[in-house]
């Protein structure tokens, strides 16, 4: 007998969204750039995080956006934003309750994502892809449209990592026959611990660190470059806080270009 089509219930749905729309507008509501935003501007932030991952989610999967089928997405994602933006003072002492909120939107999103593809006949390692690509989603496109670093991208506290294990622990438990209600709220519990830990101990994955110092340092300039006929003797060495080359160094090889 065929899977039946995995729907992910209104309330749930909904639920999601608005906190996802709470926690788009306390970032947006705390953003201290250039230019910092108005009652629209955050407001347009939150719904972005609160619909953004469900509408990647579909896309992927080739489906209307559950969240354009219905009026009550937009609504909470709005009311969501503007309560979240209202209340940003309040939510700012209770930094325990921002980060949990955090996490289980992170963990509901790539859920629902990866359940919805699995039910669609979609395989699992796909399925655990755009699960993944439903929790983060929306946090990319805020820092797109904020003009910031796409914060998956740097080192930080596990994010995308979480998503994923969680999203695993969802589809193996699906795969061994777990009903896939149970299955993914495995994976939102699994998600949300490991997000919660990641911020608390600040865990983070290792720094990509097996880049050549000398050549970054030719290539960007960032470090000052100076050879050793330029300095009066070794007593100096250690005082300039440069890199110390040997002349040739500076001039490009047949390899490095």
């Amino acid at each position: 007998m065929t899977e039946p089509l995995f729907v992910i219930p209104l309330w749930a749905d909904l639920l999601a969204v608005g906190l996802g729309g709470i926690q788009g507008a306390l970032f947006a509501s705390g953003f201290r750039g250039r230019a910092r935003l108005d009652f629209l501007g955050v407001a347009i932030i939150g719904t972005m995080i609160g619909m953004g991952g469900g509408i990647i989610r579909d896309i992927l999967l080739g489906t209307t956006p559950a969240t354009l089928q219905n009026n009550w997405y937009l609504v909470t994602a709005v009311g969501a934003s503007l309560v979240g933006m209202l209340l940003a003072g309040i939510f700012d002492r209770l930094n325990r309750a921002i980060i949990m909120l955090d996490a289980v939107v992170i963990g509901m999103f790539g859920a629902f994502g990866t359940a919805k593809a699995l039910a669609n006949g979609i395989p699992v390692i796909p399925a655990i892809f755009i699960g993944a690509c439903a929790a983060v989603g929306g946090s990319v496109v805020r820092d797109i449209a904020m003009g910031l670093p796409v914060a998956i991208m740097h080192v930080g506290s596990l994010y995308a990592v979480a998503a994923v294990v969680g999203n695993t622990a969802l589809a193996l438990s699906f795969t061994f026959g777990m009903p896939i209600a149970a299955a993914a709220a495995v994976g939102i519990a699994l998600t949300t611990v490991i997000r919660v830990l990641a911020v608390v101990f600040d865990l983070s994955l290792p720094e990509q660190r097996r880049l050549n110092r000398r050549r970054v340092a030719l290539e960007t300039r960032e470090i000052p470059i100076v050879s050793a006929s330029d300095l009066p003797s070794a007593s100096d060495l250690g005082q300039t806080g440069a890199i110390i080359l040997p002349d040739d160094i500076t001039k490009p090889r047949d390899e490095d270009v």
